[in-house]
């Protein structure tokens, strides 16, 4: 990618972060993880053809241009809260999902819509999620292992944050979580 190509994308994303609360590509992510989902069936799900999901999901597309998909995204990041709740099983959630495929409406997607356990309080895997789409959006992966590793011998503790939420697995980042709650 070229630096046309490579500022064209950064102000994409930038744009979905003004105008969904955080480039398309973690949010999108972040319904398929929690949905368990692979692109293909979020992109029928939503309404749109594969390559739009991808264009949208790396920067090569701003907007989501019919607000009936708008909508749809809206619905399943409700969806995905209740799912990671324990408030709708997978076989409900598939049910829900035949559903948002086949709604007609329109909206703006909210900044308000988070996944949180019955205390109100968020998920494990919700904030993990939070930190590492934080960390994706300054960095890429490869560029967190290096700073993981240029602070290995001075700050251990950080290295391995890094190097678990930063350029890891979200299950394996909620698993390094659990693990040293106890």
């Amino acid at each position: 990618m070229d630096a046309a190509q490579q500022e064209a994308t950064a102000r994409a994303r930038e744009l979905q972060r003004n105008w969904y609360g955080e480039p398309l590509g973690a949010l999108f992510r972040r319904l398929i993880d929690d949905l368990g989902l692979n692109q293909a069936r979020l992109a029928g799900v939503l309404g749109l053809s594969a390559p739009m999901l991808s264009q949208l999901m790396s920067g090569q597309r701003a907007k989501i241009g019919n607000p009936a998909v708008v909508q749809r995204v809206q619905l399943l990041q409700d969806l995905a809260g209740q799912v990671a709740d324990g408030s709708v099983s997978a076989a409900e959630a598939t049910e829900r999902m035949d559903e948002i495929k086949k709604s007609q409406g329109g909206s703006v997607l909210s900044n308000t819509t988070h996944t949180t356990n019955s205390s109100g309080a968020p998920t494990v895997k919700r904030v993990v999620r939070e930190i590492q789409s934080l960390l994706r959006s300054v960095a890429a992966a490869g560029d967190i292992i290096d700073a993981a590793d240029a602070l290995s011998s001075t700050h251990p503790e950080l290295s391995e944050f890094l190097r678990v939420y930063g350029a890891g697995r979200t299950s394996d980042a909620v698993a390094h979580y659990q693990s040293h709650q106890n």
